[in-house]
């Protein structure tokens, strides 16, 4: 019975540590908690999709990086509406519409970072 009782415990714990990396930070807005999900429902990408939470012009935003190659970032508020896609295209700098935001963001967090193996 110990032997059994050790084995599960075993089971347990490398099961709950292995896909800690997988689950998005506590007190993230459900809509970005979704996006998670999505993104570890298709292939990894390269470079892994990364979520990172910041401040920027006051709000709470969520930036959402790109696969590769000229594919736009993506900034969202709180519930999940586009804000602006801070960089990417092909000359890289995104969509124009919030040029400022690297050098405003503050309070950066990750929120979560795929760290699935391809």
């Amino acid at each position: 019975m110990t032997r059994s009782f050790l084995l599960v415990s075993i089971l347990i714990v490398t099961t709950l540590y292995s896909c800690g990396s997988l689950n998005a930070q506590k007190g993230t807005s459900n809509c970005i908690k979704d996006k998670v999900e999505g993104f570890k429902k298709q292939s990894v990408a390269n470079p892994p999709i990364g979520i990172y939470q910041y401040r920027y012009n006051g709000d709470l935003v969520y930036y959402v990086s790109s696969p590769c190659c000229d594919q736009y970032t993506t900034l969202y508020d709180e519930n999940c509406n586009i804000i602006c896609q801070p960089s990417g295209g092909i000359i890289g700098n995104g969509d124009g519409k919030c040029p400022d935001f690297f050098e405003k963001r503050t309070n950066e967090k990750v929120i979560w970072q795929d760290d699935r193996k391809p």
